[in-house]
């Protein structure tokens, strides 16, 4: 599909500016991103898989349906490839109850009662592993940005990369894991403009976006 990084940026059923999130991905110069529904993508059985990376910005609380383009893509394509894969924000709270999806993010509590959310937070970040590619050289920076209360994500094979002293919300913001031949990477961080202007949370973004593809 080129010589730049393809990536597919799912989105569907949470609202964002469109605008700023755009010029953001437009800032990743070895990146080609296609905005799209996460309903096609999954339908689209002839070119999703031709992406190098995916980067998932929806929001999908409900488990998909059986027998649904979703629930059939999650449950048969997923991981099959070496096709990257970054979850960012909100898309980590979707599938709320549902194992597999669990598995896929490495991250267990997506919601529930005790869910809340915060904005306009301050929100100190630092490399819990300075030495990982996504990390490596960054320096402790901090955002305005929306927190989560959910499950901190302790699933089996999570290499927690960034964490957070704001106490509002998750204290492990981003982490990696593999899922069948595919790299995940998770980021916690992603509300809005101020978090898509700010320098660091681009660097970190962009790496993971290279990193899940294999091509740093």
């Amino acid at each position: 599909m080129g010589n730049k990084i393809q990536t597919a940026v799912l989105v569907e059923n949470h609202p964002y500016n469109v605008a700023a999130f755009q010029r953001m991905l437009n800032s990743f110069s070895n990146l080609q991103c296609f905005v799209q529904p996460i309903d096609l993508f999954v339908q689209d059985d002839v070119n999703r898989d031709q992406y190098d990376a995916v980067l998932w910005y929806n929001m999908n609380w409900d488990t998909p349906a059986q027998g649904s383009a979703l629930r059939n893509y999650m449950e048969k394509s997923f991981g099959e490839s070496e096709q990257g894969v970054v979850f960012l924000h909100h898309a980590l709270l979707s599938f709320q109850g549902w194992d597999l999806f669990t598995d896929i993010c490495g991250v267990r509590n997506r919601g529930g009662d005790t869910f809340k959310y915060t904005q306009n937070q301050t929100v100190p970040c630092t490399a819990a592993d300075p030495d990982h590619p996504i990390t490596r050289g960054i320096a402790d920076f901090s955002v305005c940005d929306e927190t989560y209360a959910i499950g901190e994500p302790e699933e089996p094979g999570n290499h927690i990369l960034m964490t957070t002293d704001n106490n509002t919300g998750v204290r492990r913001l981003a982490w990696t894991r593999q899922y069948k031949n595919s790299r995940i990477f998770s980021y916690l961080s992603g509300h809005d403009e101020r978090v898509y202007d700010n320098e660091q949370f681009r660097q970190v973004l962009h790496r993971g976006l290279v990193w899940a593809a294999n091509a740093e």
